[in-house]
């Protein structure tokens, strides 16, 4: 019975569909977390308690609850981690260095060009020195962005001067939040600039064996981001675009898998493109997160945390082929702020044609926030069909039959 570590955030939604995979394949699954004590107990055994803050002392407690077969990190906080205690245990891993590199944009960005990937004009601001200084030396449009956060929080584009001091005191204030303070991470000293890169985007799902890609998915991003925020929500796979493009897509992402130094396990990697070519925005060393794995499903009816496993263990996936024809997910967007205090519609939106399923994650009495301070959604919408046209016309008319009830948030008074 392979015995695999599981390093997951508390929050995961994927850490119970890797104990069910793990269950049905007769791995012995140990989840490691940051809690401090179990809440759930999906294993039937207690979770490794970790603290993602401190590294190499949570190196040294996953190390002394060796061996495993396999490490699997999901999201993107324990990524360094699972690195580590692999390091630590001899298991076959990314090596620390290249998770690092995908967690810091500017790091990644210098990788990049030094692969000769096409990369926009960029440098780093320290949040100590202030936006004047960069505001006056910046070419517009462009975009401002923290370094360690994902799903584009944080991500703002700006036009003139103006827009991009307010920009960079707004991500000033996110990095400031108590969430960000106690990661204890340098990189969230500082903000970057880049110059505004125009086209369409798109995302890759595959795996690295000795640092070679295996892909799974390439997945349309058909709604339009242009900016001031970046919220994704619709992903449809099999993409529209023709081959050439898709082996561009992919060529891309193999040098910049390589430019980074990953070579093993799931990665999810994001890219624009535009008449110059294809332009990196990020490598993941984790697979796609949320629910929206669920989109994904192989033959026999496999999910991709069940790949995950079985290729972590060893085992060649690569005759795996997705099944379709066409299938899609929308990560609903949070239309403004408050506190959620339900929905209608569900049941509507769920007998569209197409849809598969309607997930609504958000909790009655949750506060929640849209982009760029939010990092989080309203559900997830889940579509397959004939066609990408007709899946993400089928995501499109669900969304529409949702109807939500967003309180406006009261300040607290001081007396």
């Amino acid at each position: 019975m392979p015995r695999v570590l599981l390093v997951a955030a508390t929050t995961g939604y994927q850490t119970r569909v890797f104990a069910d995979a793990a269950r049905r394949l007769g791995y012995d699954l140990i989840l490691a977390t940051d809690r401090c004590h179990v809440l759930e107990d999906p294993w039937g055994d207690r979770a490794i308690p970790v603290r993602f803050e401190d590294p190499d002392g949570a190196r040294d407690v996953l190390a002394a609850n060796g061996p495993f077969d396999a490490i699997i990190p999901v999201a993107d906080r324990p990524t360094l981690l699972a690195a580590l205690a692999a390091e630590a245990l001899h298991v076959p891993h990314n090596p620390p260095a290249s998770v690092i590199a995908c967690h810091d944009k500017f790091l990644a960005r210098q990788l990049f060009k030094a692969a000769r990937l096409p990369v926009p004009e960029f440098f780093r601001v320290s949040l100590d020195e202030g936006p004047r200084a960069a505001a006056d030396k910046a070419t517009y449009p462009c975009v401002l962005k923290p370094l360690g956060l994902s799903a584009s929080r944080g991500v703002i584009r700006t036009n003139n001067v103006v827009e991009f001091v307010a920009a960079f005191e707004r991500i000033k204030t996110i990095l400031g939040g108590v969430d960000i303070l106690m990661l204890g991470e340098e990189h969230n000293r500082y903000i970057q600039f880049e110059t505004y890169i125009e086209g369409r985007e798109f995302a890759l799902e595959g795996l690295l064996t000795g640092g070679k890609l295996h892909v799974f998915a390439i997945f349309d991003k058909p709604d339009p981001l242009e900016g001031p925020f970046f919220e994704e929500t619709t992903y449809v796979t099999p993409s529209r675009e023709g081959k050439e493009t898709e082996q561009a897509l992919i060529a891309a992402t193999q040098t910049a898998v390589r430019a980074l130094g990953l070579v093993r396990g799931p990665i999810h990697a994001e890219m624009r493109l535009n008449s110059h070519g294809v332009w990196m925005l990020e490598v993941a060393a984790r697979p796609i997160g949320g629910l929206c794995a669920r989109a994904l499903r192989f033959n026999d009816g496999i999910s991709l945390e069940e790949l995950i496993l079985r290729h972590a263990v060893g085992e060649d996936v690569s005759a795996v082929r997705l099944d379709g024809p066409s299938t899609g997910v929308m990560m609903i967007p949070i239309p403004n702020g408050g506190v959620y205090q339900g929905v209608q519609g569900v049941e509507t939106a769920s007998a569209v044609p197409d849809i598969e399923q309607v997930i609504i994650t958000a909790k009655e009495g949750q506060k929640i926030l849209p982009l760029p301070e939010g990092a989080s959604y309203l559900g997830f919408i889940f579509a397959r069909g004939a066609s990408a046209h007709l899946v993400e016309q089928a995501l499109r008319k669900a969304h529409a039959c949702l109807e939500f009830d967003i309180a406006t948030a009261l300040p607290v008074m001081k007396r």
